[in-house]
């Protein structure tokens, strides 16, 4: 009777550890799994980037199946004043340090993942056929031109950059006094194409993804602030690893050299 009851209590234990041992490798499991959840990773980035950008982020999600890279682009005004407004945003990708500057001094930032990722310049564009015969800056006070494509300078860093040129080359009255001002660089670079415009400055990277327009000229030294394009992922994040692996993928070696394909300068 007792050698019954030992055998019997013998297989409540053996019954426990074989239960408990499947409930270990069911919660490893579980937790592999999670681990490969899919992710949604938002940006927010300078309308500027837009080309660039989409490959970069077609070539992550083939290497991370389980993330989306979800972008969303505009003037680097409308993105800031989105993400303070409580937009979804994981990264921002910025055109200047003036809306970078805002959401670091909100307190908007993830600690120390700021970073100056790249550099471009102004240029001044005409339409490919039939532009104006103009190959200068001071030429855009000529008579002959009567649309001259800005980005709005408040919110679009390409138009307070492009203000800053005409200002100091003494020429932004007359200039605005025929300005029509785009959203974003990508509507400056639209109307020129198109030749709604008669001249426009835009960036050199977005010249030189258009077969419609033609560089006649590149802004002076010395007219304007250096034109930096910073990057950092957004406090409220909730997916910080994820967001911190696509930055650096973004700077990888790879990607300088496809930067530098689509003409700028990186940092």
């Amino acid at each position: 009777m007792y050698m019954k009851k030992l055998f019997a209590l013998m297989a409540v234990c053996l019954l426990a550890l074989v239960t408990g041992c499947g409930g270990s490798q069911n919660a490893s499991e579980t937790k592999s799994s999670s681990s490969q959840e899919p992710v949604e990773l938002h940006v927010s980035a300078a309308a500027s980037l837009t080309d660039v950008m989409n490959e970069i982020g077609a070539d992550y999600e083939k290497e991370h199946p389980n993330v989306k890279v979800v972008f969303n682009y505009g003037s680097s005004g409308a993105l800031q004043q989105a993400i303070e407004n409580g937009g979804n945003a994981d990264l921002f990708f910025s055109a200047a340090q003036k809306q970078m500057d805002a959401l670091d001094k909100k307190g908007l930032l993830a600690d120390g993942t700021r970073k100056d990722l790249l550099q471009n310049e102004v240029v001044l564009i005409v339409p490919k056929e039939g532009g104006k015969d103009i190959t200068s800056f001071d030429q855009l006070t000529s008579g002959q031109l009567q649309h001259i494509a800005l980005g709005e300078p408040k919110g679009v860093p390409v138009g307070q950059y492009s203000e800053e040129i005409l200002k100091k080359l003494g020429i932004l009255d007359a200039v605005k006094a025929k300005a029509v001002y785009g959203s974003d660089v990508r509507q400056v670079l639209a109307w020129v194409a198109s030749g709604e415009a008669d001249a426009g400055l835009v960036y050199a990277t977005d010249a030189a993804v258009s077969n419609d327009v033609r560089v006649v000229a590149k802004a002076p030294a010395g007219t304007h602030k250096d034109i930096i394009y910073p990057a950092a992922i957004l406090k409220d994040t909730k997916h910080l690893d994820t967001a911190k692996d696509f930055l650096a993928f973004v700077s990888n070696d790879k990607n300088k050299e496809r930067f530098a394909k689509y003409g700028f300068e990186v940092k």
